[in-house]
């Protein structure tokens, strides 16, 4: 009696491990995944720019570089701002901006391209090739809030500027993205110390809502003189101020 007693309990208990109720945990696998990668980290090795960087080394260690300067840090759209001094005059302008950059590589370079200078103020453009690459716009958010850590604990005085994302016709598809990254980071920026966004992204659309490709040169992604003039009148503004 007794062995047929434990051999019933036991199917009982079988049954109920392999039968859940409705109420069960969901398996894992169902769980909503989360971004891939923590901040300021890298799905491409940054160290791509490497020889960039020991060249720009290499020209500092033969002009010196004053603190209180401006640092224009970015992408190709800072890369190709060939007028900045003629843009500002009376600001002392350095420009860091390296090709087909992202903002994880402005964080992973930030000691050796921003506050190896002690600038008086950064201004920064990265994030359209971000998205480009399949990052989320909540990543784009969080690897420029890394970018800024960076920069405040090197050069603690510095003010920091975000140039919104811009609408590249090229990119159009990527539009809803751009506008929640600019969203994010706008809203991040809002409770942010010495940290401030500048918006090129409303003026360079049309009355639709549309980018307007008078401001692009022929590949639809790269700006024309039109198109820095919009950049050149927000910036000015922003650096009047300081």
């Amino acid at each position: 009696m007794r062995r047929i007693l434990t051999a019933l309990l036991f199917t009982v208990l079988t049954a109920c491990a392999v039968a859940p109720g409705k109420d069960a945990a969901a398996p894992a696998s169902a769980a909503v995944a989360a971004d891939p990668s923590p901040p300021g980290t890298a799905p491409r090795d940054s160290r791509e720019w490497e020889p960039t960087v020991q060249a720009w080394e290499a020209q500092d260690a033969r002009v010196r570089r004053m603190p209180g300067a401006v640092v224009f840090v970015g992408s190709s759209s800072i890369r190709l701002w060939a007028t900045l001094s003629e843009d500002f005059p009376g600001v002392a302008t350095i420009n860091r901006g390296y090709g087909s950059s992202r903002v994880y590589d402005s964080v992973y370079f930030a000691d050796r391209i921003v506050n190896a200078y002690q600038p008086r103020a950064v201004v920064f453009y990265a994030g359209e090739n971000d998205l480009n690459e399949g990052r989320t716009p909540r990543q784009v958010r969080d690897d420029f809030v890394a970018f800024v850590r960076r920069v405040q604990a090197g050069t603690p005085k510095a003010r920091i500027a975000f140039i919104s994302i811009k609408p590249s016709p090229s990119r159009s598809a990527l539009l809803p993205q751009v506008r929640q990254a600019n969203s994010l980071i706008h809203d991040y920026i809002r409770g942010a110390r010495g940290v401030d966004y500048l918006d090129v992204f409303t003026p360079m659309l049309d009355p639709a809502g549309e980018s307007r490709p008078e401001l692009f040169v022929a590949d639809r992604l790269h700006m024309n003189a039109e198109g820095y003039a919009i950049w050149t009148r927000v910036v000015g503004a922003w650096l009047d101020k300081l």
